[in-house]
């Protein structure tokens, strides 16, 4: 795997500890993603045997390429048993609850896999640094953050968290790409601007999330983002290996019976085909 920040052994702000320079050629790039993918395959196939569920959770810079990564994951996955929940800001009636309520209900069920494309970690970046939470608020949310993925962990559930980052400079040129490009141009939102002015109080933001809610059954991987390439496979590759730990992802025999009705209907085309 290429360079990555986890931020289990980083110290003080992790965002300013990485290599923004870190690239991946195309030709490397797709073998590794094509058997990424097949593991993501065997994963899930793995897991409707064993029981196992996984959360993963993407966070980062705005355009930093969270969806792009989790299209990666997702085009080979089977919806059954795998979801991705996009998380906007909480609606009046989630409002009405603790914040951490409209997660529980979009946890996965046994076999599962589910993915957020942002998720609980909004308490402590966009809700603390606009003022949407008081800071006592978002001040208390840590330890909140830090209990419930505890409580999913002992409960079986594994939990990978990636934090994509990208310069302001190429922040820039992938907000004006999409502006140019009408297929693209639905992912801009006031709220991209509006984030992009208050640069350093949300690295600040992210920086203490990284640090406190960084534990050793809930560790964030902080990639850095700048080449689209190199933050996908790091992404992607550490996502497959921490799903898999531990689990055997041989493909299972097939059930003797469902073989002998299998067996039994191939004899039965056949002997149609000479009537």
């Amino acid at each position: 795997m290429a360079h990555h920040e986890d931020t289990t052994l980083a110290g003080h702000r992790p965002l300013d500890r990485l290599d923004m320079g870190a690239k991946l050629d195309k030709a490397l790039y797709e073998d590794r993603l094509k058997a990424i993918q097949l593991k993501f395959q065997e994963i899930q196939q793995a897991y409707l045997h064993t029981g196992d569920s996984a959360v993963v959770v993407f966070e980062g810079w705005d355009a930093a390429g969270k969806g792009g990564a989790i299209r990666r994951m997702s085009a080979v996955m089977d919806p059954r048993g795998f979801k991705v929940w996009p998380i906007a800001a909480p609606t009046p009636q989630d409002l009405q609850h603790h914040y951490l309520s409209r997660f529980w209900a979009r946890l996965p069920a046994t076999g599962e896999i589910c993915v957020f494309d942002r998720s609980w970690y909004g308490r402590v970046l966009v809700e603390r640094v606009e003022g949407f939470a008081k800071p006592a608020e978002w001040g208390r949310a840590y330890g909140e953050i830090n209990e419930f993925e505890r409580l999913l962990t002992d409960a079986g559930t594994r939990i990978v968290k990636i934090f994509l980052f990208i310069d302001a400079d190429e922040q820039m040129k992938r907000f004006e790409d999409r502006m140019n490009d009408p297929l693209k141009r639905w992912k801009l939102s006031y709220e991209d601007f509006r984030n992009r002015d208050k640069w350093s109080e949300y690295e600040d933001a992210a920086n203490e999330m990284l640090e406190r809610t960084s534990s050793h059954c809930a560790p964030w991987l902080v990639v850095p983002a700048n080449d689209k390439r190199h933050a996908r496979i790091e992404a992607l590759g550490t996502i497959a290996d921490r799903l898999s730990a531990g689990v055997d992802l041989s493909p299972k025999p097939a059930d003797p019976k469902l073989v002998e009705q299998y067996e039994r209907m191939v004899k039965d085309e056949k002997k149609k085909r000479k009537t």
